[in-house]
């Protein structure tokens, strides 16, 4: 075998650990974690809270945050999803009762990764202490995407790194317009 296919039986594997592993907590609070990542809705309430609590630091963070988010979902769901087209883990891998409303478009990267990571990469340097508290929410975000059966651990380990290059992006693009304008 391959190194491509002895890393793919490593995903797969691993995949089929975490959806089986997890006391009943884990399972409990998983459609939580994934109602509040849908379409983005923790990260843009964290914006909004940043922006009414923070001061001038928190518009810029919740701002810089919304603007990375948005490059990320971009670059992961209209560029990369569409060039890989990658099968979603198989449904008899996820018990029956978690099987609801899992998504039909591809499986890498995993957009809702990247947006989480894009949204910390960009508040952390402007306020740590609320990228720490978004950070935290970010791996939980990241960790149900694989134990829902959704994603398997190289797309949501691919959408951590498109949404920290989406916020290295956002970060820069102030200082490289100033230097295109001066």
């Amino acid at each position: 075998m391959g190194m491509k296919a002895d890393l793919r039986d490593g995903d797969h594997r691993l995949t089929r650990r975490v959806i089986a592993w997890g006391p009943t907590w884990v399972r409990q609070i998983a459609p939580a974690v994934e109602e509040a990542a849908e379409h983005t809705k923790v990260w843009c309430a964290a914006a909004g809270v940043m922006a009414a609590v923070g001061g001038w630091r928190g518009r810029t963070a919740g701002a810089a945050g919304v603007a990375a988010m948005a490059m990320a979902q971009l670059l992961s769901s209209a560029v990369v999803k569409q060039v890989c087209r990658r099968r979603r883990p198989p449904p008899q891998w996820v018990p029956p009762e978690d099987r609801r409303g899992r998504p039909d478009s591809s499986s890498f990267p995993s957009g809702h990764t990247a947006a989480a990571f894009a949204f910390v990469g960009a508040v952390a340097p402007v306020w740590p202490s609320a990228g720490a508290v978004c950070g935290a929410s970010a791996v939980m975000v990241a960790a149900e995407r694989v134990h829902s059966g959704a994603h398997y651990p190289s797309d949501v380990a691919a959408g951590g790194v498109l949404g920290l290059a989406a916020a290295t992006l956002i970060r820069a693009a102030p200082h490289l317009l100033r230097r295109r304008l001066l």
